[in-house]
């Protein structure tokens, strides 16, 4: 059994991550970051929820960049193939639900 006070995680660099559990090759991961991530493409698809702050999400449709601002308690999917970048607009805390060794 695990409590986690998402609210009270940190860390000394962005993207740092507290592994929460891993089911059957699927792992549930708290991250911390005050930074933007990278463009990427998960090896599967990629449940992300902003538990604390806000989160600007573009992700792609073909060749369109879209953007959407994800708020506390917003999720975004990311189904195979989805091309996106996380940006935290401040500090966020953000709870990544994918495959195990995921981008």
């Amino acid at each position: 059994m695990k409590i986690i006070r998402s609210k009270e995680f940190t860390a000394d660099k962005a993207w740092k991550a507290i592994d929460i559990a891993n089911m059957q090759g699927i792992t549930t991961r708290l991250h911390w970051t005050d930074q933007a991530y990278k463009w990427h493409v998960n090896d599967g698809e990629e449940v992300f929820v902003v538990l604390d702050g806000q989160v600007e999400m573009q992700y792609k449709e073909g060749s369109t960049i879209q953007t959407t601002q994800l708020n506390t308690g917003d999720i975004f999917f990311a189904s195979v193939g989805t091309e996106h970048v996380a940006t935290p607009l401040g500090e966020a805390r953000i709870l990544v639900v994918e495959k195990e060794g995921s981008v």
